[in-house]
Formats: structure tokens, sequence, C-alpha cells
């Protein structure tokens, strides 16, 4: 019971920083909001994606909430180097709990916040046409919820080697943007280079979009991703999430 009491506190802590920071909400959003705006303007009349099933800022649209979740995993992590600073991190690891509530509370705390403001963004597929409904809603938000789960998990892993909140953005922003745009979220990725191919192939952003598309328009972003695209999501989330927890336990010893 004291391990899920854990949990819970270290999950809250993160609600209740991020409550008192506003304007990470504007950071995390702000962004994906002004490419979904000038890109969709700007490729609407010249791209037309998927043979024209589609305006290119429809097609944008799924991108733009994985692009959100992104910066939300890298926002909320800056946390956990903030804390090591403060010494609360090395606290809670002596503490008499679980090692593991400490990865799992914090992973947990920046997914909900990551799934909160996705969710917000969701209120705006109206203005581009593109319908609703509850079911809709609900499958788009478990493909995005285990998205948030992943990158925030992969985010935890990164942050818990660094000690600079400017090289941690650094190595985050070199690793997140070439996933980002090898997703297919940008550009369609069925005719691409073979080179470009192989990596696009071992990409987890392309799976995660993939079932965020087959969420809104029941079809996978590409033929090749999956029958299945939350399979390989799944796959990812838990690889993460078990990198995560080898990654703090492995260097526990400096606490």
């Amino acid at each position: 019971m004291k391990n899920v009491l854990a949990v819970y506190a270290l999950w809250h802590r993160e609600i209740l920083r991020f409550s008192r920071q506003r304007n990470r909400l504007f950071g995390a959003m702000g962004q994906p909001l002004l490419f979904w705006i000038f890109f969709g303007s700007g490729f609407s009349g010249s791209f037309r994606p998927q043979g024209g099933a589609l305006s290119y800022p429809q097609f944008f649209y799924p991108g733009i909430l994985l692009m959100v979740i992104l910066f939300t995993a890298l926002f909320a992590n800056f946390s956990l180097i903030e804390d090591r600073k403060e010494g609360f991190l090395q606290g809670a690891w002596v503490s008499p709990v679980a090692r593991w509530t400490l990865v799992f509370g914090k992973v947990l705390g920046a997914a909900t916040l990551a799934l909160f403001q996705a969710a917000l963004f969701l209120g705006l597929a109206p203005f581009v046409s593109i319908s609703l409904s509850t079911g809709v809603i609900l499958k788009v938000c478990l493909a995005l919820a285990c998205v948030a789960i992943a990158l925030s998990a992969l985010g935890f892993a990164l942050a818990w080697k660094m000690d600079s909140i400017q090289g941690f953005h650094a190595i985050m922003m070199l690793l997140f943007l070439p996933m980002w745009f090898l997703s297919g979220a940008f550009f369609p990725i069925e005719n691409v280079p073979a080179w470009m191919r192989m990596l696009i192939q071992v990409n987890p952003l392309t799976y995660a979009l993939s079932w965020i598309k087959h969420s809104l328009w029941g079809e996978a972003a590409v033929s090749w991703a999956s029958a299945l695209p939350m399979a390989p999501s799944v796959g990812w989330s838990l690889f993460f999430m078990s990198m995560a927890f080898f990654i703090a336990v492995r260097r526990a010893k400096k606490y």
C-alpha cells in the first residue's frame, strides 16, 4: 500500500507543479499550434496527400497531436534534473519504498500532463472538418496515452543521466525532432528512398502516428506499419519503461 501511495504522491507533485507553472501549457502547445497554422496553410494549396482524400491541414493534424505529446514529455522531465539539484531525488531514492515507485510516479505524472494537453488540442479538430465521435475520441486518447507513456519514459531515461537542463534540452531536440519528421507527420512516407525507409521502420513514432491515424480514419499511416498498429506502440512503451527502470536502478549507487 505504501508503494501505491508513493506513486500517487509523486504523480500528484507533478500535477501541482504544472498547475503553478501555467506558462508550460503555452510552451508545449504554442509551437505545435504555430506549426499547424503556418505549415498547414502554406502547403494546403500545393500539397494534397493521399490522392487528395485529405487536405494538408487534416493530414498534418495527427502529427501535431504527436508533437504536443513530444514537447510535454520534454518539458515535464526538466523537473527530474531540478529535483536532483534540490536534493529531492536523493531523499526519495533512499526512502523506505520500492525503487520502481520513483520511476513510475514521475513517468505517470509526465504522461498525464502530455495526455491532458493533447486532449485539449483535440478540440481544434472541427476547425479542419475532422469529425470526432465519442468512440473516435476514446480510441485516439488511448493511442495518445500509450505514446505519452513511451516518450515520458524515454525522456526520464535520458534525463536521469543529465546534470544540465540545457544539455538535456539539446539532446532531446536532437533526438525527438528527427523522430517526429521521420514518423510520417510532415509528409507521406510510402515512397521515400530506401535509406530513409529503413530509418522510418525502426522509428517508434512511425507506429504511434499510424495508431493515431488508424483511430481517426480507420487506416494506418503506411500499409506496412501493422494490421494492428497499437501492438508496436505498446511494445515500444514497455521497452522504454523497462529502460527507464534499468537506468535508474543501475545508477542508484550514486544516491
